[in-house]
C-alpha cells in the first residue's frame, strides 16, 4: 500500500504496517530521503462526527426526548431501529482515516447524542469493540436531551482532566427565559505521552432564523475561546483542538470574530493563534450539509499554532483535514441525490447514516 503526502518536499510513505497495541500506524519512508536522512513518521486520525439523534428506546420524564425520531416511534419500532443506527455509526466511525492509518481514529468527537449509554452502545458495537474506546460525557442541560462526547482509544490517549462549561443564554435578553443548549466539553489529555487539550462544541442552533439566533452562537464561541485563554494562560504553547459542529460557517461572526478563527496557516503569528483548515475546504467547494440545492460547512476541527511547524516534527503536527463523504454516506438516489444519506426522514427511519458529513484531520509525528 502506498501513501503520499507532500510538505517542504515530495515524501512517498511507502509501508504501512500496524503496531499491535500502539497508538497508530507507523509509516515508513525509508527510500525517500528529507535534508539527506530517510524519515519515518506515525500517523493518527481526529474526527468530529453529528450523529443525527442518536436517541435510545427510554422515555426520560425530566427530558423532551420523546421528540426525537426515535422517541416518536412505537416501542416494537424503535427496538428495531435502535441497533441499525447503532451500528450505523460504528461502521461511519471505523471508517474514517483506516485506509490510511489502518485504524479508526485516535479521538472523535461527537454530537446529537442522548446519554453516556447509546456512546457505550457504539463503542461495544463489533467493528469498535476491539479498539476498547473510552468516553468522556457529561448530561447537559439542554432540554431535548442532546448532547456532547469525546470517543478516545486507550492505546492512544488518557484523560488527565475534563469538564463541561455552560452556555448560559436568555430569550432577548430576558434573564427569566433562560435557553437550555449544548455544553462545551473541554478534555485534557496525553495523546501518545504528549499533552493537548479539546474542545467538543455543538452550538445553538438557527431556530427563528440566522440572523435572530446569531447571538446565540457568537455566545457560545466566547465561552470557547475564553476556555482557551485560560489554557493559554498557562501555557502559551498549549496544542489546543477545537472540534464541533457549530451552526455555523467559515465566514460567520461567532467563527471569525469571536473565536478568532484564521483561513491561512501563514497569518498565525503567535502560539496562541487558532488556524481552521477547514475554511480554503469550504471555498474549494466542499461541504458538510446541504440544503435547497446549496452547500455549507458547519462541521470544524481548528487547531492552535504549535501543531502547525512545518519543519519540527519531533511531536504531532498538522498535515491533512478533510470532510469524510464516501458513496455510502451519500444519498443514491432522488431529489436529494449526493446529498447526505440521512438517518430519518421526520420520522421515519431511512436506512441512513446523518444529514451531517463527518470531517476528519490527519496529525503525523517523526518516528525516533
Amino acid at each position: 500500500m502506498k501513501y503520499k503526502i507532500g510538505f517542504l518536499a515530495f515524501i512517498s510513505f511507502l509501508l504501512i504496517t500496524s503496531c499491535g497495541s500502539q497508538q497508530t500506524a507507523s509509516i515508513s519512508s525509508n527510500s525517500t530521503n528529507i535534508s539527506g536522512g530517510a524519515r519515518d513518521f506515525k500517523i493518527s486520525t481526529i474526527a468530529f462526527y453529528n450523529m443525527e439523534n442518536l436517541f435510545d428506546t427510554i422515555n426520560d420524564p425530566n427530558k423532551d426526548d420523546h421528540k426525537n425520531p426515535i422517541g416518536a416511534m412505537s416501542p416494537g419500532e424503535a427496538s428495531r431501529v435502535y441497533p441499525k443506527k447503532v451500528k450505523n455509526m460504528a461502521k461511519v466511525i471505523a471508517d474514517i482515516g483506516s485506509d490510511k492509518t489502518g485504524f479508526p481514529p485516535a479521538l472523535v468527537g461527537v454530537c446529537e447524542i442522548e446519554n453516556y449509554q447509546v456512546m457505550e452502545d457504539v463503542a461495544n458495537d463489533p467493528r469498535l469493540k476491539n479498539y476498547n474506546y473510552g468516553i468522556v460525557h457529561y448530561e447537559s442541560p439542554d432540554l431535548r436531551s442532546i448532547d456532547v462526547a469525546l470517543m478516545y482509544r486507550r492505546d492512544v490517549f488518557r484523560p488527565t482532566f475534563s469538564e463541561a462549561h455552560e452556555v448560559i443564554l436568555y430569550r432577548d435578553g430576558d434573564r427569566s427565559k433562560r435557553i437550555y443548549t449544548r455544553d462545551i466539553l473541554y478534555v485534557k489529555g496525553l495523546f501518545d505521552g504528549e499533552e493537548m487539550h479539546v474542545l467538543v462544541n455543538h452550538w445553538p442552533s438557527r431556530g427563528g432564523g440566522e440572523e435572530r439566533s446569531r447571538p446565540n452562537r457568537v455566545k457560545a464561541a466566547k465561552v470557547a475561546r475564553g476556555v482557551m485563554d485560560s489554557i493559554q494562560n498557562e501555557d502559551p504553547q498549549a496544542k489546543i483542538i477545537v472540534m464541533g459542529d457549530l451552526n455555523d460557517g467559515v465566514y460567520n461572526e461567532s467563527v471569525k470574530v469571536a473565536l478568532q478563527a484564521k483561513r491561512h496557516r501563514d497569518e498565525l503569528k503567535n502560539s496562541t493563534d487558532l488556524w481552521n483548515p477547514f475554511e480554503n475546504i469550504f471555498y474549494e467547494g466542499i461541504g458538510t450539509i446541504a440544503w435547497r440545492d446549496s452547500w455549507d460547512l458547519f462541521d470544524h476541527i481548528m487547531i492552535t499554532q504549535p501543531f502547525t511547524d512545518k519543519e519540527d516534527f519531533s511531536s504531532y503536527r498538522f498535515y491533512k483535514a478533510g470532510v469524510f463523504n464516501p458513496p455510502y454516506l451519500r444519498n443514491p438516489r432522488g431529489r436529494w441525490k449526493g446529498y447526505p444519506f440521512r438517518s430519518f426522514a421526520g420520522n421515519s427511519w431511512t436506512g441512513g447514516y446523518s444529514d451531517h458529513f463527518p470531517v476528519y484531520m490527519y496529525l503525523i509525528k517523526e518516528l525516533d
